[in-house]
């Protein structure tokens, strides 16, 4: 998807690519009515604005991935900022050791 189209239900549903993503979204937003007077009840604008957050995030992540795999196909650094856990890791594994728990 470019960014430059404007999001649609079918945009969404093809950018959540996901059969039970789709089916709940379209659940949702098939169920929203267009103006709700309770405020736990979300109305068609509402849904239709969550549901599209969540399309934008996976489209950027896709995009990242994309990017990612193309870097590391040619031999070029991975774009992107990283941060490395590993010594965080290390030491919670030792505590739960110390702890007698693995």
């Amino acid at each position: 998807m470019t960014a430059h189209q404007p999001w649609s239900i079918e945009r969404i549903a093809t950018a959540l690519d996901n059969p039970a993503l789709v089916q709940r979204f379209l659940g949702e937003i098939n169920r929203a009515p267009v103006e709700s007077a309770d405020p736990d009840v979300p109305d068609f604008l509402q849904v239709f604005g969550k549901w599209q957050s969540v399309a934008e995030r996976l489209d950027a992540t896709r995009q990242q991935t994309d990017e990612a795999k193309a870097a590391e196909a040619t031999g070029e650094p991975i774009p992107g900022e990283r941060i490395d856990v590993a010594e965080k890791v290390q030491d919670a594994a030792a505590r739960h050791r110390a702890r007698g728990a693995a």
